[in-house]
């Protein structure tokens, strides 16, 4: 039989939650105890081969993302099952076609992203948030990276406004985006080559930025190493810089930009 405290534990998910959890403790429904154990409980389920966090969305607002790369397609529908249990969206990325099929398969309401590599599950979409987020790419090549970028900041409650093949090779192309693109809260660069394009928008805008560096290049592009180090030595003030090819962790940190300032207007 599940102890009292670890059943409330267990459906102790979201914020909503807590903050139910703790009216039904003031009202005297449930015990000291109970309510103690509730946040006490170890927050995750063991699958011997991952340690999935359950209180994710508790603590940052989003459910754990898992990263397909390097798991097999099973690992990654086990582990998409258990976070299921709990949440009304799911972010899966850098998703190979096998393990998406698998993910497809098993979850009906499972939408695949083909160019960013990613799979979503979003049956309670979070409410958008004012204001926006930009995702600005620098050729088609890097739209991989920017299109991971543009769906993770979508699922995560962020209207997306994207801004495609606008480098620097044809600055015409930037200039006449750049009203949109300063209306938005948080700016994603993506860009490979020699990646000058953070550095150029930054330029142009007070709003933060995020660059972004792609491995597309040539040899001496590195891998993306060069644009890393460029983007790591940009004169334009305001580049926070990431790493390469990772448009998720970019539009995570957008994500947590653009809520701050959602919270900063409602006060």
């Amino acid at each position: 039989m599940t102890p009292p405290a670890l059943g409330v534990f267990f459906a102790l998910v979201t914020t909503a939650d807590a903050i139910d959890l703790l009216k039904r403790f003031r009202d005297g429904k449930i015990s000291l105890t109970d309510a103690l154990g509730a946040f006490q409980a170890p927050p995750v389920a063991d699958l011997g081969f991952a340690q999935v966090d359950t209180h994710r969305a508790l603590r940052k607002g989003f459910p754990e993302v898992i990263y397909g790369a390097g798991k097999t397609a099973r690992q990654v529908v086990e582990i998409a099952a258990k976070i299921r249990q709990r949440e009304a969206r799911l972010l899966i990325t850098r998703l190979d076609d096998a393990q998406a099929a698998a993910v497809l398969k098993k979850f009906k309401a499972a939408r695949h992203h083909k160019i960013a590599r990613c799979v979503t599950i979003d049956q309670n979409p979070l409410p958008k948030r004012p204001g926006a987020v930009a995702v600005v790419c620098a050729g088609t090549s890097d739209l991989p990276v920017a299109e991971e970028a543009a769906v993770t900041a979508d699922i995560m409650g962020n209207r997306v406004e994207r801004v495609y093949d606008v480098g620097v090779a044809g600055l015409h192309r930037l200039l006449g985006k750049l009203e949109l693109i300063r209306q938005a809260h948080a700016v994603i660069v993506v860009a490979g080559m020699e990646g000058a394009l953070p550095s150029v928008v930054a330029g142009l805008i007070s709003r933060p930025i995020i660059a972004v560096p792609s491995s597309v290049g040539y040899g001496a592009n590195f891998g993306g190493l060069t644009p890393l180090l460029g983007m790591l030595n940009s004169c334009s003030s305001g580049v926070t810089v990431v790493n390469i090819d990772n448009g998720f962790g970019a539009a995570y940190a957008a994500s947590q930009i653009n809520a701050l300032c959602a919270e900063a207007k409602s006060i």
